[in-house]
């Protein structure tokens, strides 16, 4: 959460690099690959009566159905950059540039946030499954749908990520207490 935010509080002047940051947080909130952000139509966003935006894809790598609300930071980034009203159905959402020049400026934006990983779009898809949803409660099932997994073994993966986390920071914490009980003696 700590990188997101690192990203989230980085302005740039650079008109490229925020867009391609806006694109990264947009697949960080939503859980949309690259490709998927690339084809989104206009046809493929709904509003509800509540006035929630919802995406109602279907994945380009699997063909599956994903239904994904969007929370209110993802909805300022769509509104950022397209105004729907004016959309036609079949028109494109966001005017995306390639994907080797995106994880290009991904990377730059790393490097500029003191990120160590190697920056790509597809870490935004983890951290949509790990870290957004998964570390904050949202169900296994839930986390499956938006995704647009095609069972919930593929879901799984990231379940062990987030299990593996919550070991190695209890071996923290256990050290950390450890270490105050020695001193308390």
């Amino acid at each position: 959460q700590s990188e997101i935010d690192s990203i989230i509080n980085k302005e740039f002047q650079n008109e490229r690099l925020s867009f391609v940051k806006d694109m990264f947080l947009f697949s960080c909130y939503t859980g949309l690959a690259y490709i998927d952000i690339y084809k989104l139509k206009k046809s493929e966003i709904e509003v509800n009566p509540n006035g929630i935006y919802w995406i109602r894809t279907r994945r380009q790598k699997t063909g599956v159905k994903a239904h994904i609300p969007l929370l209110e930071f993802p909805s300022e980034i769509l509104n950022k950059y397209t105004t729907l009203k004016d959309l036609k159905g079949d028109d494109r959402v966001f005017n995306l540039i390639s994907n080797q020049k995106v994880n290009a400026y991904l990377k730059e934006i790393g490097d500029l946030c003191c990120i160590e990983k190697n920056l790509t779009f597809h870490i935004a898809r983890h951290s949509f499954a790990t870290t957004v949803t998964m570390m904050n409660g949202v169900p296994m099932e839930s986390v499956s749908k938006m995704l647009g997994h095609k069972d919930l073994r593929s879901t799984q993966h990231y379940a062990r990520i987030v299990d593996e986390k919550v070991g190695s920071d209890m071996l923290l914490l256990e050290k950390k207490l450890t270490a105050i009980a020695i001193i308390e003696e």
